[in-house]
């Protein structure tokens, strides 16, 4: 049988590291064309893939001024360059693979959203964590009832002392101005978790924090401007993280050059090589969300970067047992009053591969489906997954303006 086709729009970590690695190893798909304005991504991705010069264009533009050639769009571009794309595609008629956010403000979510119902359009947002085991197998044991009702939740994310200095501090997403606030940026995914966990819409939602630590005033003495130029003993220093053996995620995004001298090269005059107290980052570092569903279920949420470990962990609370969980680890404890604890070890096939505790392969499987014509939808569909971005600008109104926000007021302006 002919592979299916798909088109990548944007070459960088998500679109060359995790998709495209993914569908290589797949063979009922392939991709056959590539818009990427990076000249070296986009030669290295279609070298990969091997994609014929004409199917390869330096933008998106370029890309969907031709009719429609493929089966579907992965589009894997920065957070402000989500939407105006996925309408070019959506008015193509593609079914499309958006990476996560949808978007960076309400407005423009809001038109997608529009133009997604106008033309009936089919778009599988990238939550991957819904399509790893462990998030599944919680949801599985809730349904069941195996701790009772369902009585709250605590969600933490532990981004990791070394990622948030590389992505948040450092990197891409470190200024709300130019992408998107970590609420949104990073942790939608988790907003979207909890509803998918629930199964119930938000009522409430109030916030709190700020940019606690990565902040000038906060430096040691005798820090300087750039790490080649610093002799501090720093679980920050760039060399520490990025002069190493390793050239994978996250020494791999700072060049395309991961030589010793292209990575110096990088470190000496790119973002990456920046103190992390004398950067122009902004976005909080430390954020609690506190949240009450409209079936009565308490949730709280908290994301920090002060973490050593990148994983996350959730308490569940129920009426006759409580659970606790560790992505990273896959392991779920469960404990049922009075009758004792069992531990489930999940033994996965997708483990150790290329990331999100298998929820990237996870998402391609579904995608590959939904273009065959298995299914209809994904289970994150574009207004299922929409959800978790209105939680996400109201904890960032709340924390703004220490106040309580009300989904249904927020709910009513979006889809009014």
């Amino acid at each position: 049988m002919k592979p299916l086709e798909v088109i990548m729009v944007g070459a960088g970590n998500r679109g060359y590291e995790a998709y495209g690695k993914i569908i290589l190893k797949r063979p009922d798909v392939k991709v056959t064309a590539v818009a990427e304005p990076n000249d070296i991504r986009r030669e290295r991705f279609s070298k990969e893939h091997n994609i014929p010069p004409e199917r390869q264009f330096k933008t998106w533009e370029e890309l969907f001024e031709k009719e429609k050639f493929a089966d579907g769009v992965i589009i894997a571009t920065m957070d402000r360059m989500h939407v105006e794309p996925a309408i070019a595609a959506i008015k193509k008629g593609y079914k499309i693979l958006l990476e996560k956010p949808i978007g960076v403000n309400f407005q423009e979510i809001k038109e997608l959203y529009k133009v997604s119902k106008e033309y009936k359009a089919n778009i599988t947002v990238a939550h991957v964590l819904r399509y790893t085991a462990f998030f599944r197998k919680l949801k599985e044991l809730l349904q069941k009832k195996v701790i009772g009702e369902i009585i709250g939740i605590n969600l933490v994310e532990n981004i990791g002392f070394f990622h948030f200095a590389h992505s948040f501090v450092r990197g891409n997403w470190r200024n709300s101005n130019t992408s998107a606030p970590s609420i949104l940026a990073k942790s939608c995914h988790d907003l979207d978790i909890l509803n998918f966990l629930i199964n119930e819409k938000s009522q409430y939602i109030s916030s709190f924090g700020e940019l606690r630590y990565f902040k000038k005033e906060n430096a040691p003495e005798g820090a300087k401007e750039r790490c080649l130029d610093c002799n501090l003993d720093c679980p920050y220093d760039a060399k520490k993280i990025y002069l190493i053996d390793y050239t994978g995620w996250p020494v791999s995004v700072i060049s395309e050059d991961l030589s010793l001298e292209g990575r110096l090269k990088a470190l000496r005059e790119g973002p990456y090589g920046r103190c992390v107290y004398h950067s122009d980052n902004n976005v909080v570092d430390h954020q609690t969300v506190s949240i009450r569903f409209k079936n009565g279920v308490y949730a709280s949420f908290i994301m920090t970067a002060f973490t050593n470990k990148i994983t996350r962990k959730i308490y569940l609370y129920g009426s006759h047992g409580e659970i606790y969980g560790d992505l990273e680890e896959n392991k779920i404890l469960v404990q049922r009053f009075g009758i004792g604890e069992e531990i489930i070890n999940l033994n996965l096939p997708f483990r150790d591969l290329v990331g999100h505790a298998g929820g990237d392969e996870g998402i391609i499987e579904e995608f590959v489906r939904l273009l065959k014509g298995e299914i209809k939808e994904s289970l994150s569909n574009l207004e299922e997954s929409i959800e978790s971005h209105l939680m996400a600008f109201s904890a960032e109104e709340a924390r703004l303006n220490n106040k309580v926000i009300n989904m249904d007021e927020i709910r009513g302006k979006f889809y009014s």
